[in-house]
């Protein structure tokens, strides 16, 4: 709670900053992943105050010592205080024991930054023990308070305590190590009695990382202690049959992700035999987006027919090659990457970026042969589509689309409806019709909603790099509200439509990929359930439900 805490609000100050620069006092939080995003989005750590001009400082998680706070306020910055309450506790019971003469033993380690600010609240009368034998070196003091570091080892504070128990039986003890530690110590080992290796994710520097590493390996348990899924790589597993995978603190969700989705595709034996060929495929379609083409066709079909329009597979060829054109080049134009920064799809990308650009421009030349084939109107649709989807992270003026809020998720929706809704029908005639209508709003809304569940499950990530998707906009509890409510709409939409003679019975039968929507709720709640490749996979489902719900309806009723 504390380091998501500090890491919201530095990325809200970043956001709303204006010329002024942002200062972390030390890194904000032990993750060098996440300190260097935030670089990136202009905030400095720096490790002395005399690297402090002026702007905002912003207190880091681990909290500092009343005189440090006194010399930056004194240097006429602005203070933002980021100090997790849980170590604000801890300060404040220091601070009002050392007041009424009480000797403070933390136990921690001593060059630990949380220690470091704790000790400063002690009025000099604080010392530090790391260990249950540093106990009986301590002369007798007459009034003692002991506390723990948030972030110690539970069963090591209670050892250390019992000690000071028997040396000060009048002593004052505090458990204040957080909740959220305790019980990710406790499922560790847990975790440990159970599997056959143990994988824990985070930044070399954190000490609460450190200790889960330590707690696992006691166990006798393989563990290993990475920071990122690329040093899988060397590591040998293959006598391990369940691993188990567990993070510190700090250590943000899309690594530790990244990690579970190389551990899940990576270990053999993870889908039974007879299953594996067909899993293995549809993964592959996920990591290299053609699963988004095939979508394009899917919904490209659902919408001739919703539209009553004689199928013509140039018009899914079209909504398929668009497609995935569009994202691909914008998945590489820049050098980050742009959006698949992080993701499962990033070293495929990365290995083989001459590869995927000459396919999605060979694809984009292909949709605009067999648009320019189909008519003027479907080339031009085609071409303003195209257009403005490769121009979306391109720099101009200045500024950029994708710097518009929440407009990812709007020009995507708008971008898939009109190829795979608006192109078919004005390749027979330029006229709106309903059943053109409702199948924009059709295609619009399950693409939307897509994408918006997509980011919820990024959000972290998104908030880091600084990407203003509706959840990170919106906050994930109201994304989650709208997506309800807009497919309310067009349930309703696809109803009425029907009765109104706009469009065939297939408008009740595509309810179905509709209802998908919140039972793609459901997935992202239970996320942990899956890999994230194997749940963006899941959320993009809707669009083959919608495309063989339309083929079995055209089939039934020609029969």
């Amino acid at each position: 709670m504390g380091v998501k805490r500090a890491v919201d609000m530095v990325l809200e100050i970043a956001r709303n900053k204006g010329d002024k620069k942002v200062y972390t006092y030390g890194p904000l939080i032990h993750n060098p992943q996440t300190i260097e995003l935030l670089r990136k989005r202009g905030v400095i750590p720096v490790d002395s105050i005399d690297e402090i001009q002026d702007g905002i400082v912003v207190i880091r998680a681990h909290g500092i010592s009343p005189r440090e706070k006194k010399e930056i306020r004194e240097r006429g910055v602005k203070i933002v205080d980021a100090t997790c309450p849980k170590v604000a506790s801890v300060q404040a019971i220091i601070k009002k024991h050392a007041a009424l003469g009480y000797t403070i033993i933390i136990a921690g380690d001593k060059e630990h930054p949380e220690v470091a600010s704790l000790l400063g609240y002690s009025s000099d009368n604080g010392i530090v023990i790391n260990d249950k034998k540093d106990v009986s070196d301590l002369p007798l003091y007459d009034k003692v308070c002991v506390v723990a570091q948030t972030t110690q080892d539970s069963v090591k504070y209670r050892k250390i305590t019992e000690e000071i128990t028997r040396r000060f039986p009048e002593a004052v003890i505090f458990n204040t190590i957080c909740d959220s530690t305790e019980k990710r110590q406790s499922e560790i080992k847990k975790l440990a009695s159970e599997m056959d290796g143990i994988i824990i994710v985070g930044g070399k520097n954190s000490a609460n990382t450190q200790r889960l590493t330590m707690i696992a390996r006691d166990h006798g348990t393989l563990t290993f202690h990475i920071e990122t899924a690329e040093e899988l790589k060397d590591i040998d597993l293959s006598e391990c049959k369940n691993i188990g995978v567990s993070a510190g603190a700090s250590t943000p969700n899309w690594i530790t992700e990244g990690v579970i989705d190389y551990l899940t595709h990576n270990q053999k034996g993870k889908v039974p035999g007879k299953l594996s060929g067909f899993y293995n495929l549809w993964i592959f379609l996920v990591k290299t987006d053609i699963s988004s083409a095939i979508g394009a066709g899917c919904l490209s079909l659902a919408s001739m027919l919703l539209q009553g329009l004689s199928v013509g597979l140039s018009n899914i060829l079209i909504a398929s090659l668009c497609v995935y054109a569009i994202h691909t080049i914008n998945r590489l134009q820049s050098r980050s990457f742009g959006r698949i920064r992080g993701s499962f799809r990033e070293e495929s990308y990365i290995k083989y970026r001459g590869t995927y650009m000459t396919v999605a421009l060979g694809s984009l030349a292909l949709a605009s042969v067999l648009s320019f084939v189909a008519g003027p109107a479907p080339f031009i649709l085609v071409g303003l589509v195209s257009l403005s989807g490769v121009l979306y992270n391109v720099s101009v003026g200045g500024r950029r689309l994708e710097d518009v809020p929440a407009s990812k998720n709007v020009f995507t929706a708008m971008a898939w409806a009109v190829v795979t809704a608006v192109v078919p029908q004005v390749s027979v005639s330029l006229e709106i019709t309903c059943g053109m209508v409702v199948a924009f709003l059709f295609v619009f809304v399950l693409v939307f909603s897509k994408s918006v569940l997509s980011d919820t499950i990024d959000v972290q990530s998104d908030r880091l790099l600084g990407r203003e998707t509706i959840p990170v906009v919106m906050g994930k509890a109201h994304a989650r509200t709208l997506l309800k409510g807009i497919s309310i709409f067009a349930g309703i939409v696809l109803v009425a439509a029907m009765y109104a003679g706009c469009t065939p019975l297939l408008s009740l039968i595509l309810l179905v990929p509709v209802f998908y929507i919140w039972i793609c709720l459901e997935l992202c709640d239970r996320k942990t359930w899956f890999s994230r490749m194997t749940l963006e996979g899941l959320l993009g489902m809707s669009y083959v439900i919608a495309g063989l719900s339309a083929f079995l309806w055209f089939v039934v009723t020609k029969i």
